[in-house]
């Protein structure tokens, strides 16, 4: 796709990230959505951190257009390399865990994930940008542009490193506060919050390995920057 297009399409959606990161930012302000914020914040909650990763792709996409638009360069080393490995291994995988994970435990029973006295706080419209919009836009990017694939090691590595560290999150909140940062952990043993903790990092894989079959499909066996689509 043209190089114009695809930086317009970054941009805003880029902004569009940023928004929906300032109307959060504005939920502090109420008295009740602060008191779910206390004891870490926004950065105990998979689905706020997915916004700010998807902001930093999209900033670090955008910059790659713009840089390549200027230099007429098909890679700009360490941006797309960047773009690459975060779009890949973090961006797509999250959000779409995220996606996923929310609506089959809000379908199943929503009081484990999402308990209706949230709606006086978090607007309908805003739920679905936070875990519906996700997917369509990270799906978007296997259709915009090739993306190459870091060896297996090193996504399962990166992938692995990043739940573990969430995990930890979870574990250090409930540490401090007795408790648990989603309703459905309170309701499992210790080996079931141990099970549900790893079968979360083998969905993430699995849906690591959806995408580069999409991006495969996409673009054929090449899927390198700068690389035409095989005919």
């Amino acid at each position: 796709m043209a190089r114009a297009p695809v930086c317009i399409y970054h941009f805003l959606v880029l902004n569009w990230y940023i928004f929906l990161n300032y109307c959060i930012s504005q939920l502090k302000m109420n008295p009740r959505a602060a008191q779910i914020f206390q004891h870490g914040g926004q950065w105990k909650y998979l689905t706020l951190i997915n916004l700010v990763l998807q902001a930093i792709f999209h900033g670090a996409a955008c910059l790659d257009d713009v840089l390549k638009g200027i230099t007429r360069k098909k890679d700009i080393k360490f941006i797309t390399a960047f773009r690459n490995l975060l779009f890949t291994c973090i961006a797509f995988p999250i959000s779409t865990y995220v996606c996923v994970a929310f609506w089959a435990l809000f379908l199943y029973d929503r009081e484990l994930i999402y308990p209706k006295g949230l709606e006086e706080i978090i607007s309908e419209w805003l739920n679905h940008a936070m875990h519906t919009l996700i997917l369509p836009l990270s799906v978007a990017e296997f259709f915009l542009q090739p993306y190459h694939y870091p060896s297996m090691k090193k996504a399962f590595t990166l992938i692995a490193a990043f739940d573990l560290a969430y995990m930890f999150r979870i574990l250090w909140v409930y540490h401090k506060t007795g408790t648990w940062v989603y309703p459905v952990l309170a309701k499992l043993s210790p080996a079931g919050i141990l099970a549900l903790f790893f079968l979360s990092t083998i969905v993430t894989i699995t849906i690591y390995q959806l995408g580069k079959k999409l991006n495969h499909r996409t673009w054929g066996v090449m899927a390198q920057p700068g690389k035409q689509k095989q005919k």
